[in-house]
């Protein structure tokens, strides 16, 4: 536990209060399982540094700000209150000053009174493990968002709410999976010692809030804390760190088939508007039709008396005329996250996973640094 509170006063620029508190207070749980939960700590040291922490005995976030610090102390204040108050406040010089068991907040003629909450019934934070490696925010967040949207929504299997993270040597692969599709993606980092090695699941949702938030050069640690696996992501003073989630993640690389005999080829873009439209007719639970023949990939949705809609496209195709049925938002979603010109979709049999990997041109290979595999529907 932290020790108890002493009176603290410092000042500081409004932006950097509301940024900071901001993003914070992103990371409070919505059902806190203690009042205490719900606050922010907030740490002044003499020295001109405040540290503003937020913990729900699973994800902790963490910033350093600087600021005129008057008095040093530790406080703990409602974290979504401060955030509401501190974004609010006019752009000027921010005052916050403990006084018995309130905590004023004065900006100009603006003065906000917030109660305190016991700093003793706040447990303690998680040390932060040491470095493992580096990657650029960019391509962290790039990786992330291309992963994630594979994750399951139903929390009653947190096993496929997770995503996979490999790390062997400079290599990094992330992994996700709802039982209808698959995302992985490979990136290269910096590591911390080049025979580095470790596994790791982390919640899908923690994940993606977390490379939103990052700049710069992203800091990534595993270790064990009190006898938790824990990681961490480290980005320009912010520190978040979360609990790994438990337990044995399908073995999903065996869904790729050795040999795929079927490619079609097309523009990204283009594929990509022509869903969008064909799918405004398409019911729920009811597929999209591809009919890849030679020169052409036609889309077809809606059937009988219902709304329906076509679209052809032009296409490359090597291998025989295929004709397969998706779901319309797995689809979309898979060539929203296909960064190339064109897209290659790698078939073998109508019924059996497609591969929907980017390609630079028509000459070239598939990109397999990223690959979305994705179940067909019944047609």
């Amino acid at each position: 536990m932290n020790a108890e509170a002493s009176p603290l006063k410092f000042k500081v620029n409004r932006d950097v209060l509301a940024d900071a508190v901001t993003w914070a207070t992103k990371t409070l749980p919505s059902r806190p399982s203690a009042p205490v939960l719900t606050g922010i700590l907030i740490t002044a040291e003499a020295g001109g540094a405040v540290r503003l922490s937020v913990f729900d005995y699973e994800v902790s976030s963490r910033v350093e700000i600087a600021a005129d610090v008057v008095t040093a102390g530790t406080v703990l204040v409602s974290g979504r209150l401060l955030a509401d108050i501190s974004k609010a406040l006019p752009n000027q010089e921010v005052t916050l000053e403990q006084i018995d068991s309130k905590v004023d907040v004065t900006c100009s003629s603006s003065r906000f009174s917030l109660m305190t909450m016991p700093v003793g019934e706040y447990p303690a934070l998680p040390q932060v493990p040491d470095a493992s490696g580096t990657v650029s925010a960019g391509e962290f967040q790039n990786a992330v968002s291309q992963v994630t949207i594979a994750t399951s929504k139903d929390d009653t299997l947190p096993i496929l709410t997770s995503v996979r993270v490999e790390i062997e040597g400079e290599k990094v692969t992330l992994l996700a999976t709802d039982r209808y599709r698959l995302a992985v993606r490979e990136f290269t980092w910096n590591p911390g010692r080049p025979d580095v090695s470790a596994v790791a699941l982390l919640r899908g949702r923690t994940l993606s809030d977390v490379s939103k938030s990052l700049g710069g050069d992203v800091t990534i640690g595993l270790s064990n804390d009190a006898g938790k696996d824990l990681i961490s992501f480290t980005s320009a003073g912010r520190v978040t760190t979360s609990l790994l989630v438990e337990g044995e993640y399908p073995k999903v690389r065996s869904l790729f088939p050795d040999s795929v005999p079927i490619h079609s080829i097309v523009e990204t873009g283009v594929l990509r508007e022509a869903v969008r439209r064909v799918s405004l007719v398409a019911e729920r639970n009811t597929p999209l039709r591809f009919e890849v023949s030679d020169g052409m990939l036609t889309l077809h949705a809606g059937t009988g008396d219902d709304a329906q809609a076509s679209e052809a496209v032009e296409a490359v195709l090597q291998g025989d005329p295929i004709t397969v049925g998706f779901n319309p938002h797995y689809i979309a979603e898979g060539l929203a996250a296909i960064e190339s010109p064109y897209v290659n979709f790698s078939f073998t049999q109508p019924m059996k996973p497609v591969i929907i990997s980017g390609q630079r041109d028509l000459e070239s290979s598939a990109d397999e640094s990223y690959r979305y595999l994705l179940m067909p529907t019944r047609i």
